[in-house]
């Protein structure tokens, strides 16, 4: 096959490298400014000079607190970029692999979200990814929709490098402990999507969500402590509540998803939390742990 990363710079972009030399497909990486998804112009161009089959779409606007004060350029990356993306895979016959996120629910339920459940988010970030979500589903091309949640990596800025870093220079600090989630290491939703580009075959007409995430949950609190714990650093982590800690964006308090769906259709083996976190941390570091 071959395959159109976008936003290929990002988290899980980078994480997709790591899988290109694995297997027989060609794959494309491609990010601001050689590809903007917003033009469809830039896509197509693209798209016709590599025969691409598959479009894995990486790209979006993540900064949830920003959204708030830029929801035009949120809006144009997560909701106009998706729907431009979606045309150019309808009319070429393309796959389109899009990631969305466990912002789309408001957090009150009590179970984990299964893809079935209705959303209503509660953020600028949030409620374009949702309406990006529709817009891939509205153009009718072949599509996956895979959501996830509280992503991390090796690669650019996220919790886990941010705890490392406040870790290593202050004595304690205070996170959050009643928000509940699961930690997602891009590493293993990547080699999840190797795994479903394996399985499908590109000639049918995809129209599916899924969720995937580690296995577990945990709070905010809990995933700093756990970091300090596995790198071994002294710094105290403190439980505070949400209301200590003012955000422009609203979180869901409770964003843990069913993977039962994913799982079954792919026969994927998702490793718990604690254990990516580990690993991720131990490559991050480079030293024993």
């Amino acid at each position: 096959m071959n395959i159109l990363v976008t936003g290929s710079n990002g988290q899980l972009g980078n994480s997709l490298r790591n899988f290109a030399a694995n297997n027989n497909n060609q794959i494309f990486y491609y990010d601001l400014p050689e590809l903007d998804i917003t033009q469809p112009e830039s896509i197509v161009q693209k798209v016709v000079k590599h025969n691409i089959q598959v479009i894995i779409n990486c790209a979006a606007y993540t900064a949830v607190d920003k959204a708030e004060e830029a929801s035009e350029l949120a809006h144009a990356v997560n909701v106009i970029g998706s729907e431009m993306l979606a045309q150019v895979a309808l009319k070429h016959n393309i796959l389109l692999i899009h990631i969305s996120t466990d912002y789309v629910f408001n957090g009150i339920a009590c179970s984990p979200y299964k893809e079935s459940d209705a959303v209503s988010p509660i953020g600028v970030y949030g409620f374009t990814k949702w309406q990006g979500e529709e817009k891939v589903r509205q153009t009718g091309c072949s599509h996956i929709i895979i959501r996830t949640s509280w992503l991390y990596s090796c690669y650019g800025n996220n919790f886990m490098k941010t705890m490392l870093k406040l870790g290593s220079t202050k004595d304690e600090l205070g996170v959050v402990f009643d928000q509940i989630g699961t930690p997602t290491c891009a590493i293993d939703l990547a080699f999840a999507i190797v795994q479903i580009l394996q399985q499908i075959n590109i000639k049918s007409n995809y129209a599916a969500t899924y969720h995937f995430s580690n296995e577990g949950c945990c709070s905010w609190y809990d995933f700093a402590t756990a970091i300090m714990d596995i790198a071994d650093l002294p710094c105290q982590v403190n439980p505070i509540e949400t209301s200590a800690y003012p955000t422009l964006a609203t979180r869901p308090s409770y964003s843990v998803l069913n993977k039962s769906k994913i799982k079954q259709d792919f026969n994927i083996q998702i490793p718990h939390w604690r254990v990516s976190l580990k690993k991720c941390i131990y490559q991050f570091t480079n030293s024993t742990i």
